[in-house]
């Protein structure tokens, strides 16, 4: 079995905890034996350093990939910048939808469902989102449900923030057994909170 390659795509305006808390658990999962490499990438290329919501400025390890796992973190619907900026641009949602297209999982944490939708994944399919987003998320063709993490197979979807955590961890469970996403969890002393939907 082939290595999997996850890449969590970066934007101006993300949230931080969205794109790091899931590069955590993977980066844990690898190294607890899990065939997983992991990186924070970006549409524009090598060594950007790209500003987050709370104004982190978070290197990238490279340009945005042919991935197995595609992650896309929120931050920043209410306002001008990050999500909404992302959507009215177009340019990530389009390579969201070229990936997932090539065969990618693709996941959403937050508002990032958002560029899910725009991308035209969500139509039809439950997700989950931040509840800044959720009226807005319900106005397109998506199932808005009120979980915390979403599994409708090659797509999934988190609530907001924390939840991120918990969307890895699921996705290492899923991917690699129960075993390495405890010891995960163990060793970032995370409890899990709720049940996937899916």
């Amino acid at each position: 079995m082939s290595e999997t390659t996850a890449e969590i795509v970066l934007f101006d305006g993300f949230d931080e905890l969205d794109a790091i808390g899931p590069y955590e658990v993977f980066e844990n999962a690898a190294d607890l034996g899990a065939d997983l490499e992991t990186r924070l990438v970006t549409l524009e290329g090598d060594d950007d350093i790209v500003a987050a919501s709370h104004g982190l400025g978070v290197e990238s390890q490279g340009t945005l990939g042919e991935p197995d796992l595609l992650v896309v973190p929120g931050g920043g619907w209410t306002g001008e910048g990050g999500v909404r900026a992302v959507v009215e641009d177009g340019s990530l949602p389009d390579a969201v939808d070229e990936r997932y297209t090539a065969g990618a999982t693709v996941a959403s944490v937050c508002t990032g469902a958002m560029i899910l939708s725009e991308a035209g994944l969500l139509e039809g399919r439950p997700a989950a989102t931040h509840p800044v987003a959720v009226d807005d998320l319900a106005a397109t063709d998506a199932t808005v449900l009120d979980e915390r993490v979403v599994d409708d197979g090659d797509v999934l979807s988190a609530g907001g923030v924390t939840s991120g955590i918990d969307l890895a961890l699921w996705i290492v469970e899923r991917e690699f057994g129960e075993d390495v996403a405890e010891a995960v969890g163990e060793r970032m002393a995370h409890e899990r909170r709720g049940e996937v939907f899916g």
